[in-house]
C-alpha cells in the first residue's frame, strides 16, 4: 500500500517535480511469517555439528555425531522403550502442568480482583516464588512417597506461581478507561470481568504458560532423575552413568521436542484467542 506525496506549489518548485510513492508506515510492529529461516538454522548447525564429528575436531566421546545420535534414537524406538519412557514423562506433565495452570488461574484472578486476597495471598507467593522448586522434591518424596504424586506435585508446585503471577500482572496493566467504559455501559461486575478484563489481561496469562510450561519440563526432568524407573529424564541419567553420550544426546532430542510440541501448542492457543490484535 502506498500514498502519494507531491512538493507543495512554491516558488522553488520546478517543472521537473512528479508524483512519487511513499511505502506505507502504518503497519506497526506487525509479525511477518518467515518459515523457512527456522529450519535452515537447523539444518545448518547440524550440518557443521556432523562436518566437525567426522573431521575430528570433536570428539565422538564429548559429543556424537548426529548420525550417531539417530541411530540410537532408532534403537530407542525399536526396543519400545520411547513409548514406556515418554509415555510415563507425558502422564507426569500433562497432569501436573494442568493442574498447576488451573489453580494459578483460579489464584492469580482473585489476586487481580480481590483486595484481600491480594493482601493475604500475594504476600505469600512472593516469598514461595524464589524457592527452588526442585529444593522441596525430598519434603514431597516424605508427604506423598516416591511414587508418581510426588513428582506431579514438583510439577504443580513450579507451574503455580508463574502464572498466578501473569495473571494478576496481566489484570492489573488493564485499561481502566476500558473498564470505566463498561461501567458507564451498564455492565454487570461479572460481565465486566467477562468481556473486558480477562480477555485483556489473556496475552500477559499465554505468556506465564508458555514460561510455566519450560519449568514444567526442567522439573519432570529433575524429578524422574531422583527416582523413577521410567521417563525422558530417568533414560538420560541411565546413558550419561554409562557415558553412553549417543543415548544421552537421544533423549536431549526427545525433550528438545517435546518443548517445541509444547511452544507450537501455546503459540497456537495465541493465533486462536488473540486474534483481536491483529
Amino acid at each position: 500500500m502506498t500514498e502519494k506525496s507531491t512538493r507543495p506549489p512554491g516558488p522553488l518548485s520546478d517543472a521537473t517535480d512528479v508524483e512519487r510513492p511513499v511505502s506505507f508506515r502504518g503497519g506497526g510492529f506487525v509479525v511477518q511469517p518467515r518459515r523457512l529461516v527456522g529450519p535452515v538454522v537447523f539444518i545448518v548447525l547440524i550440518a557443521l555439528w556432523e562436518l566437525g564429528s567426522r573431521s575430528g575436531l570433536i570428539s565422538a566421546l564429548v559429543l556424537p555425531a548426529p548420525t550417531e545420535a539417530f541411530s540410537a534414537f532408532m534403537d530407542l524406538v525399536e526396543s519400545g522403550n520411547l513409548q514406556k519412557h515418554l509415555g510415563a514423562s507425558l502422564q507426569r506433565l500433562v497432569i501436573g502442568f494442568s493442574a498447576g495452570t488451573v489453580l494459578g488461574l483460579i489464584v492469580g484472578t482473585a489476586i487481580g480482583l480481590s483486595n484481600y486476597a491480594r493482601a493475604g495471598v500475594a504476600p505469600l507467593v512472593a516469598a514461595i516464588f524464589p524457592i527452588p522448586k526442585i529444593a522441596l522434591l525430598p519434603l514431597f518424596i516424605i508427604w506423598f512417597g516416591i511414587g508418581e504424586e510426588s513428582k506431579v506435585a514438583t510439577i504443580l508446585f513450579g507451574c503455580f506461581f508463574p502464572t498466578v503471577i501473569a495473571t494478576y500482572g496481566g489484570i492489573d496493566n488493564v485499561d481502566r478507561t476500558l473498564i470505566r467504559m463498561g461501567q458507564s455501559f451498564g455492565l454487570s461486575h461479572w460481565n465486566i470481568i467477562r468481556k473486558i478484563v480477562l480477555p485483556a489481561a489473556l496475552p500477559a496469562i499465554l505468556s506465564g504458560m508458555r514460561i510455566s510450561a519450560a519449568i514444567a519440563i526442567i522439573l519432570l526432568v529433575a524429578a524422574e532423575m531422583i527416582g523413577a524407573e521410567f521417563g525422558i529424564g530417568a533414560y538420560v541419567l541411565l546413558a550419561g552413568n554409562l557415558m553412553s553420550t549417543d543415548q544421552l544426546i537421544a533423549g536431549v532430542t526427545v525433550l528438545s521436542i517435546m518443548g517445541l510440541t509444547v511452544n507450537w501448542l501455546i503459540t497456537k492457543a495465541e493465533k486462536t484467542f488473540l486474534s483481536w490484535r491483529n
